[in-house]
């Protein structure tokens, strides 16, 4: 084995850590529990399942989420900042980070999809947070880590599917391009962060077998001045749906849909496939 796959099995491997890590945080994927959409005026929080915000656990009737036309106004029982939160206009994650309320073990807050409000909600003493224990994976294979080439798409959107059944207008920067037994495929990247980084939603032939059947997730690096970007799917992961029946994933769509086997990266879990 050469320096340079140990390298990069070690590298992997440290990704895969913290992967595990930002999954066990208290609002992690593992302990997602709830989300209802809110409706105009007041909406009744509770574990009372008439209530519109149903909460898997505390209090029958906790308090109230109220939605007008300035936002969403939280009344009751909840805590933010260690003081009650009464009257407490909320932030959605539309514009950054969510205001974020407790109740006992319970974590609420807001967001936005295609403009339409909810309240998140997460068990910090969840049974898949407790039992967490990994994600099964093909070994680090360094044959999958690939070096590939980007092609600039300017002014490009796709229009880019969920799992709600929601078609959002996403901007693509660009295709990814690489080969594999010497033939090339591509990907189209989605914005992956505020260095140029891609985002690859894609899906394989191995989905609905050994891999998640809505397909799998995977970050690229900034591609380099001359176009260079390597596609290593060995890092490729499982979406939050996997998880949680109340996370919004993203969906590949038809042209990020390979036709060959992506034996690297993670595997199907628990009896999700």
């Amino acid at each position: 084995m050469t320096a340079e796959t140990v390298a990069h099995r070690a590298a992997v491997e440290g990704w895969r850590r913290q992967r595990y890590e930002a999954l066990r945080r208290e609002t992690g994927w593992l302990s997602l529990a709830g989300l209802s959409w809110l409706r105009p005026g007041i909406n009744r929080v509770g574990s009372d399942p008439d209530s519109e915000v149903v909460l898997p656990a505390g209090p029958p009737h906790a308090g109230t989420m109220t939605l007008d036309a300035d936002g969403i106004v939280a009344d009751g029982s909840f805590i933010h900042g260690g003081v009650p939160a009464a009257g407490l206009r909320l932030e959605t994650d539309a514009n950054g980070d969510p205001t974020m309320l407790e109740l006992g073990a319970l974590r609420l807050c807001a967001i936005e999809r295609s403009g339409k409000p909810a309240i998140r909600t997460w068990d910090t003493e969840s049974a898949a947070l407790r039992d967490f224990d990994g994600i099964d994976h093909w070994p680090v294979d360094p044959a999958w880590r690939i070096a590939g080439r980007f092609e600039p798409t300017p002014g490009r959107t796709l229009s880019v599917p969920d799992v709600l059944g929601v078609i959002d207008e996403e901007v693509s920067p660009g295709d990814v391009a690489f080969e594999v037994d010497r033939v090339t495929y591509r990907l189209q990247g989605l914005e992956g962060g505020p260095s140029g980084e891609l985002w690859l939603v894609f899906a394989d032939a191995t989905n609905g077998r050994e891999t998640y059947g809505g397909g799998r997730f995977l970050y690229t690096d900034a591609p380099g001045a001359d176009g260079s970007v390597v596609v290593d799917f060995n890092r490729a992961y499982n979406p939050p749906c996997v998880f949680s029946p109340y996370a919004t994933c993203t969906l590949p769509w038809p042209e990020n849909r390979l036709a060959i086997r992506v034996e690297a990266g993670e595997r199907a879990f628990g009896d999700h496939d």
